[in-house]
């Protein structure tokens, strides 16, 4: 396994990765779906079953109930840790950003979990920023998520050495972000309720100039680089 590689050079939109993975009539388990954009993403697809789609933040899940158009979806409130579901209840479990903001010391049992509820020859589907370029950098001045995603990594690393999962693949893309100003990436990065950032006046200057660097007439355009770990239930 890699936790990253040197020349990225596929450009796409996530839902291009997993779409094709989905058996008919699928039961899915999304960890972390905070403001459940890829939640809506999954559940456009016709071989949804049921997606119950967890989330931490209790200020986000309250959000989440809120919404009214999303039929196959339960959103729960519940941690990878400790996953409100019955064993071998899901065809795949999938994360998207998400493994990183567990509790270091409860990454282990995250997989643990993740292996119960999965049906026999289930896929963890793991998504994972990888901490380079022009956007992490702008993200370091205020939030180094450098330690947490080598954890992260780690972890995925013990969960296949430690016999619960096979690695299937591994794929490495870049994920196109926009936003048309800085005071949308301030309201959607940076006071997100997860996190709850504090900057000071100097901090909040400095970011804005690093991000105001790259606006153009069209926004501000990154290629994120993303690393995923597609994992099968060991028999």
């Amino acid at each position: 396994m890699q936790i990253t590689i040197p020349d990225i050079n596929q450009v796409c939109e996530e839902h291009q990765l997993f779409a094709g993975l989905l058996p008919e009539q699928a039961r899915i388990l999304e960890l972390g779906c905070g403001k459940a954009e890829k939640t809506r993403a999954i559940a456009k697809d016709n071989k949804v079953a049921y997606l119950l789609a967890l989330e931490t933040d209790a200020i986000q899940h309250a959000i989440n109930l809120t919404y009214t158009d999303l039929p196959k979806v339960q959103f729960g409130l519940g941690a990878a840790e400790a996953i409100p579901a019955a064993n071998a209840s899901f065809d795949i479990v999938m994360m998207f950003k998400s493994l990183h903001h567990v509790p270091l010391e409860k990454l282990d049992q995250a997989f643990t979990e993740i292996h119960r509820v999965l049906k026999p020859g289930g896929l963890a589907y793991i998504s994972e920023p990888i901490f380079a370029g022009e956007y992490n950098e702008i993200l370091r001045l205020f939030h180094d998520e450098s330690s947490v995603r080598q954890a992260a990594f780690s972890a995925v690393e013990r969960a296949i050495s430690a016999g619960w999962f096979d690695l299937v693949e591994q794929k490495f893309f870049l994920s196109p972000l926009r936003y048309r100003d800085f005071a949308q990436f301030e309201d959607t990065v940076i006071k997100v309720t997860h996190s709850q950032h504090q900057l000071t006046a100097t901090l909040e200057a400095e970011v804005r100039d690093k991000f105001n660097a790259h606006m153009t007439a069209e926004g501000a355009k990154f290629l994120a680089p993303i690393r995923v770990d597609l994992l099968r239930k060991a028999a």
